[in-house]
């Protein structure tokens, strides 16, 4: 399974949201409404899932979910 793909089902589950809600192109805040709470939560899982640091402004809320894989991405390497 790539990076995308854990990335987005780590939110999916997190958020409890359907996959489809996570919308192409379009930050986490336009999606999926999420809030400052929420996105220091998903930094969490991220970092537990893959085993890597991230700061929030990393992996704001104003990003989209190819922006967060890329940052997961460079981090594992």
């Amino acid at each position: 399974m790539d990076t995308k793909t854990k990335v987005k089902d780590v939110i999916v589950k997190l958020l409890k949201v359907r996959p489809e809600e996570l919308k192409e192109g379009q930050s986490l805040e336009q999606s999926l409404g999420v809030d400052s709470t929420e996105m220091v939560e998903i930094c969490i899982a991220l970092q537990k899932e893959f085993g890597v640091q991230l700061a929030e402004k990393e992996v704001g809320k104003q990003h989209s979910l190819d922006e967060i894989a890329s940052v997961v991405e460079k981090k594992k390497a």
